[in-house]
Parts: C-alpha cells; sequence; structure tokens
C-alpha cells in the first residue's frame, strides 16, 4: 500500500510557483508522458533553451518535490513525482 503524502501549505505554495511557469508545466508534462525516466539530454535536444536555463527549470520542479531526478553515469535520468502531483491536486479539490 502506498504511504500517503501529506503537503505543507509552504508544499503546495512550492507546486503552484513551479507551475505557474509555462516553460516548467510543459516539461513535466513530457517527463509525466515518458513510460521511463527521460534523459535530462532529451529535454534539452527538443526545446530551444540552454542547458542552464533547463537546468534551473528541473531544479525548481525538483524542490517543489514534482520530480525525481537520478543520474546514471554522465546522465541524469528525470521521473515525476506522482504521488506529490496527485496529493497537490487532490488538495486543490478540496478548494
Amino acid at each position: 500500500m502506498a504511504k500517503e503524502i501529506k503537503l505543507t501549505d509552504k508544499d503546495i505554495a512550492r507546486i503552484a510557483r513551479a507551475l505557474a511557469e509555462p516553460r516548467r508545466y510543459q516539461l513535466l508534462r513530457e517527463i509525466g508522458a515518458s513510460k521511463t525516466p527521460m534523459q535530462c539530454s532529451v529535454l534539452r535536444d527538443c526545446h530551444q533553451i540552454t542547458a542552464a536555463t533547463l537546468s534551473h527549470h528541473l531544479k525548481e520542479l525538483e524542490i517543489a518535490g514534482l520530480v525525481e531526478s537520478t543520474r546514471d553515469g554522465k546522465f541524469m535520468n528525470l521521473t515525476l513525482r506522482r504521488d506529490v502531483l496527485d496529493a497537490y491536486l487532490s488538495h486543490l479539490g478540496k478548494i
């Protein structure tokens, strides 16, 4: 049985702030649509932004708890934290 995620008001605000940026929202959608962890290089190849800008956006998503990154050698793989996203959406549904 999956552990229920409890989000604080600060967590909710952090997630809302991260998703308010259209590019971060798009990146999260792409990461979430992938059946396997997505390599950061795949996202970089799909978007007309610098590596530094991509890194910044991904860091904001990670700080918000929406994305988990793992290293595989020189590659960084990204996974949507669906449990956190579901907890956030559940919280919004109670408004």
